[in-house]
């Protein structure tokens, strides 16, 4: 059966694994044409896109005939159109937490590389204080490190999938990270280790176990990877 849905997102996690939970749990099918067709597709003017955009992620659906690009757009549609989508309001801040956390990981997309003295100000307060935040969210949604999702659910929403495709792809792909998230927010530590566990998300995990070990890619990768203490080729 063909894909319904193709993602154009560089071969990385980073802003479309969000895209590729909500995908993989809500069973759909979808192809990713690859880093060249992303790159052509990017480059060409506005009027020669199909759906005019700066950069991806961008979604086509072929069952409807629409393209959406803008990771939180594509997230709170897939939301909506699979069943996901509970409390849009809540929802929405936060996959606009995720965009600002990805944007201050990155040092604003790479504008900037990491140094000691910014990486020892995130790394001790910024980073940290994101994670008390949704650690305090999960804990009054109802939600341990054991069970339950937001707001009662007995299965992920989009919500906990967002929390989830956050935090575990960035422990999973930056290990010396977690420490400092089982410190700050063990709750969502556990809840993020369980979103990963959910079948069609341990698949799509195990799928990119084998693949280079990267999270955001090039030199901004080198630099926070530098920081860490981890060894790059980059």
């Amino acid at each position: 059966m063909a894909a319904r849905y193709q993602l154009f997102y560089w071969p990385i996690p980073f802003r479309a694994h969000f895209i590729r939970y909500v995908l993989a749990y809500a069973g759909q099918q979808w192809e990713e044409p690859g880093f060249d067709a992303v790159a052509e597709l990017k480059d060409r003017d506005a009027a020669d896109q199909p759906h005019p955009f700066m950069a991806p992620p961008l979604l086509i659906d072929t069952l409807t005939d629409t393209q959406l690009s803008q990771m939180p757009a594509i997230l709170m549609s897939l939301g909506r159109g699979h069943g996901l989508l509970t409390e849009p309001d809540q929802t929405l801040r936060l996959i606009c937490d995720a965009s600002d956390i990805l944007f201050e990981i990155t040092r604003y997309h790479g504008a900037l590389m990491w140094d000691a003295a910014s990486w020892a100000e995130f790394h001790g307060s910024r980073l940290p204080r994101w994670m008390q935040i949704h650690e305090r969210i999960a804990i009054k949604a109802g939600v341990t490190a054991e069970q339950g999702f937001m707001r009662g659910r007995d299965h992920p929403g989009l919500a906990d999938l967002v929390l989830g495709a956050l935090w575990h792809t960035m422990i999973d792909r930056l290990p010396p990270l977690r420490p400092l998230l089982q410190a700050n927010a063990p709750v969502l530590e556990g809840r993020a280790d369980r979103i990963a566990a959910e079948p069609p998300i341990a698949a799509l995990i195990a799928d990119w176990a084998g693949r280079q070990p990267v999270y955001c890619a090039g030199r901004i990768e080198a630099s926070l990877l530098n920081m860490l203490n981890m060894e790059t080729d980059t």
